[in-house]
């Protein structure tokens, strides 16, 4: 079992920037890679980020390349998203989710294996 919690979210204005954290906990040495995951009101869960855990290959969503930075802190088990230039479009909850095996793609939800609570970010005008 893996247990993530998200963290970081919160009011933030067009252009600004927020971090959030995502700390793992439990079998955290069979984590492949985790990732980053929004979702807004009446629309699907989207891809944002990933990164491998061991190896620290970073994926993007064209959507936030540029503006998103995937990174993590091995010693500590935590991943964050380094959000900056934020849009009103970023307005979603955010989640942070894990996989324990490779897999060709990152970016499908369907993939993941463990699920955080989600953080909820609402970018301002």
């Amino acid at each position: 079992q893996v247990q993530l919690v998200e963290s970081g979210g919160g009011l933030v204005q067009a252009g600004g920037s927020l971090r959030l954290s995502c700390a793992a906990s439990g079998r955290t040495s069979s984590i492949y890679a985790l990732g980053w995951f929004r979702q807004a009101p009446g629309k699907e869960r989207e891809f944002v980020a990933a990164l491998t855990w061991s190896g620290g290959t970073r994926y993007y969503a064209d959507s936030v390349e540029g503006r998103f930075t995937i990174s993590r802190d091995n010693a500590r088990n935590t991943a964050y998203l380094q959000m900056n230039s934020v849009k009103i479009e970023d307005t979603a909850v955010y989640y942070c989710a894990a996989v324990l095996v490779r897999r060709p793609r990152l970016s499908s939800s369907h993939d993941y294996d463990y699920w955080g609570q989600g953080t909820q970010v609402t970018v301002s005008s």
